[in-house]
């Protein structure tokens, strides 16, 4: 018997010596959760073992888990494609989420919602519509901007994250230094654990003080994270690895979830935090969040029986400081994917960030309205908030301002401070709609008019009288406005209704001996059939441009195109093609972004100054975006850049409107292409310009 389990035992060890020896180098990185040297093991293994399912799905892994997405693109796309030596050409369903996140990050929204597709109707989720996705994602990406931010002055080269403000001391968690000089450094990040840091500011959250740890306490050799107080600033709970006496405890597999403790002011001093009795070893419970009653602890976990990776929950906290048991949030508020970052306002609402609800790309903050005793379908906060990165833990420490994190700028995390402008809910507002004789100006009588939103439903018909306007209490969004009348043109013109209280939205109609149908474009162009039923623009319409005809000149033409030519003062005037143009510095975008920059505003102000000086000059302002994203969405971006553009000539140049046209492009006239190149950024923002044309003079 002795001798059996000596052969037995001998066995066993010469098995696991022999499996462990068949690992390479960078699966053992890899199963340590080393990320960055799994991918350089496995850049090394490519070249010796060619592109293997095995090899491409942890390559993949690992560069996506730290932020490396262009090189996870790379490789996702030979997986997803089936580019590999298996003979097996499948790959898990996840890969597809990957790629989406990846694209999404990217800017590539367009392609990433076809991966997206293939995850979800692989996940038997057969309602998914791709049409309507992108509609939605372009929806709140071309919205208003409801916040301001700022990047606070107390970021370093680490990371920041999970800013909470109590009077004038923020609190946030770094990794930015290591507990003690000996401590070992977290395997994922190559940096130190994560500690909680406290610093006083001033009213503009400013340091006045040097950051330090708030307590050691508090603060261990391993991740202290994500944390909130009490209203009386005296009970913290906070996420923790999950440990006794200073070190890990791991479960059957051998993970060390991160868990809920809490801890107590008394006299000033933090007492040793204690872990919340309703966390387990199987599973993670992290980022506390406490409703203003204090009577519900709100948080994220991956326990079994939820929706999707991590999921949000809440637990009652009772008076006699125990918890009910953890209650899910459901199918409103979490998906098939990860939920995390809770943060409840003093009116109750839910803000969160998910990689499982649509955005921008990766983690986005969400906020969902709570409307008698429920949480409402969540709405993302749109730009620039959320970007094409990891966005999370929003926090407000008033009505309308607090702190945010994202890794938009670097690997590492960052802090940004904000200030709600604007409604975060979907609101009605009222807005006023007319019809004008193009020449006249003059209202249309006994006009016809339909409106429709996005989904062509019917939203408001009716004749008009003698006063051919009407208005409504409706949401901001998309719409097509019809119009007719006896003698007239019908004209169906898209429009985009704003969030703004009294908002006018006009449509001319053109004289006609006939009433034909037609169409015109969100620039205002009119579009209309040829002979052979290609769709062509064939007019650009200039509102009371007619008055342009009866002004005298007082040189000839010919003359003022030679003062025009010679004049360099100010942006020069150029010929090219026979056509004249301002030669000035384009005025650049940043993505996704239609407001006038800084660096761009000089260059306008030049241009105002000498169209001031030349007042018969009228000129046409072309917008372009770059190719990421839909022709159509381009369309309208592009658009909303030219007309801010002619906006900041008109209210701060002082130009006359009435002198520019304006235009938007999308991406069809790109200066560099890239369907036949892998675009860097630069070329992107190179293609991303307005032009000024002189079409008059």
């Amino acid at each position: 018997m002795i001798k059996t389990k000596i052969l037995l035992l001998i066995t066993v060890l010469i098995t696991q010596i022999t499996f462990s020896q068949s690992k390479g180098r960078a699966d053992r990185f890899f199963e340590k959760g080393d990320y960055l040297n799994a991918s350089l093991e496995y850049e090394g293994e490519l070249n010796k073992e060619g592109y293997t399912k095995h090899i491409l799905q942890n390559i993949t892994t690992s560069y996506y888990n730290t932020f490396k997405f262009r090189q996870a693109y790379r490789y996702l796309k030979m997986l997803t494609s089936g580019k590999f030596y298996d003979k097996d050409k499948t790959y898990d369903n996840r890969y597809n989420f990957m790629m989406y996140q990846v694209l999404s990050a990217l800017g590539e929204y367009e392609k990433s919602i076809d991966f997206l597709y293939l995850y979800k109707t692989n996940n038997t989720i057969r309602d998914f519509s791709k049409s309507e996705a992108i509609s939605i994602i372009e929806d709140f990406k071309l919205k208003d901007d409801d916040y301001v931010i700022k990047s606070v002055s107390f970021n370093s080269e680490a990371s920041e994250f999970g800013a909470v403000k109590r009077d004038s001391v923020i609190y946030f968690t770094t990794d930015r230094s290591p507990y003690s000089p000996l401590d070992k450094n977290y395997k994922w990040t190559h940096r130190p654990f994560l500690d909680i840091y406290k610093v006083t500011v001033d009213q503009s959250n400013n340091p006045i003080t040097k950051e330090e740890t708030i307590s050691k306490s508090i603060n261990s050799k391993l991740h202290e994270g994500n944390f909130c107080f009490t209203v009386d600033g005296n009970t913290m709970y906070l996420s923790k690895s999950n440990s006794e006496k200073g070190k890990k405890k791991f479960d059957s597999i051998h993970n060390n979830s991160v868990h809920l403790y809490k801890a107590i002011k008394v006299d000033g001093k933090w007492s040793k935090p204690e872990k919340l009795e309703f966390n387990d070893i199987h599973y993670s419970i992290e980022h506390p969040a406490l409703n203003a009653e204090e009577n519900k602890l709100y948080f994220s976990s991956d326990m079994p029986g939820g929706y999707g990776d991590f999921d949000l929950y809440y637990v009652d906290v009772n008076q006699d400081g125990t918890y009910g048991n953890p209650v899910n949030l459901g199918p409103t508020i979490n998906t098939e994917n990860r939920e995390q970052f809770p943060f409840i306002s003093n009116d109750g609402h839910l803000f969160f960030s998910s990689n499982g609800h649509l955005g921008l790309g990766m983690m986005d903050i969400f906020v969902s309205e709570l409307k008698k005793d429920e949480f409402t379908r969540p709405v993302n906060l749109g730009v620039p908030v959320n970007s094409s990165f990891d966005d999370f833990s929003l926090s407000y420490y008033n009505k309308t301002d607090g702190f945010f994190a994202s890794n938009r700028k670097k690997a590492g995390d960052d802090i940004y401070s904000f200030s709600q402008v604007g409604d975060i809910f979907p609101k009605e507002y009222r807005a006023y709609f007319e019809i004008r004789d193009f020449a006249t100006d003059n209202y249309i009588a006994n006009s016809d008019v339909i409106l429709l939103n996005n989904d062509n439903e019917m939203i408001y018909e009716s004749q008009l009288d003698s006063i051919a306007s009407f208005d409504l209490k409706i949401f901001p969004g998309r719409y097509n406005f019809k119009a007719s009348a006896d003698g007239y043109k019908t004209r169906t013109k898209p429009l985009i209704v704003k969030e703004k209280e009294e908002e006018t939205y006009i449509v001319y109609l053109d004289k006609s001996g006939s009433k034909e149908d037609v169409t015109f474009n969100e620039n205002g162009e009119q579009i209309k059939k040829s002979t052979n039923d290609t769709i062509t623009i064939v007019e650009r319409t200039v509102i009371n441009s007619s008055d342009t005809k009866n002004r005298k000149e007082e040189i000839t033409k010919d003359r003022l195109r030679e003062i025009l030519l010679a004049d360099k003062d100010g942006p020069p005037v150029i010929e090219k093609n026979g056509k004249l143009y301002f030669d000035m510095p384009p005025i650049y975008f940043d993505y996704d972004k239609w407001n006038i920059r800084a660096d761009s505003k000089k260059v306008l102000d030049k241009l105002a100054l000498k169209l001031e000086r030349y007042k018969t000059v009228y000129i046409n302002i072309s917008s372009h975006t770059d190719s990421r994203g839909t022709e159509t969405y381009n369309q309208v971006l592009s658009a909303k850049r030219a007309e801010s553009t002619r906006n900041y000539l008109a209210l701060v140049g002082y130009v006359n409107a009435r002198r520019m046209q304006f235009v938007g492009f999308g991406e069809s006239e790109p200066l560099i292409d890239c369907d036949s190149k892998t675009c860097t950024e630069e070329d992107h923002q190179i293609n991303r310009r307005s032009e000024f044309e002189i079409i008059e003079f």
